[in-house]
């Protein structure tokens, strides 16, 4: 009996599609067991060749040359945590301009993308005011 024929379209076998998906998987799983493989290997080889010679001043803590005085826990304030916050927010959102920047210039999209820009700094600038309002911005 003769295979049917599709008219416009190339028969296509299911098992096939699926093997060359599948095998583009086992090429990322393959090089992310090889990556593990190399860490494993690289920390058991410096766990086994380091020499290990425990001694009272090895265990001291170590601040520039000076021997350490005082108790080891210094209390930091949370605000400078805040400020490294919200630069490392306004840092990544800042990287959002320079594609935007670029697709702006490109023909039939002016427009939208302007407007879309201007929801972003809009959220952003929510944000700021939230963050003013809070106090969170007032160096005491």
């Amino acid at each position: 009996m003769p295979e049917p024929t599709v008219v416009g379209a190339s028969a296509v076998d299911p098992t096939v599609v699926a093997a060359d998906y599948f095998q583009s998987y086992s090429v990322v799983g393959l090089l992310a067991v090889v990556g593990v493989l190399f860490v494993a290997v690289a920390f058991g080889a410096g766990r086994l060749l380091r020499p290990v010679v425990p001694t009272p001043e090895k265990l001291l803590t170590y601040e520039c040359g000076v021997d350490p005085v005082g108790e080891g826990w210094a209390h930091t304030q949370v605000r400078y945590y805040v400020y490294a916050f919200l630069y490392v927010i306004f840092a990544v959102d800042s990287i959002f301009l320079f594609p935007w920047a670029t697709v702006f210039a490109a023909d039939g999209y002016g427009a939208t993308t302007l407007v879309e820009m201007f929801i972003f700094l809009g959220f952003l600038a929510v944000g700021l005011l939230y963050a003013y309002k809070k106090g969170v911005l007032t160096w005491t």
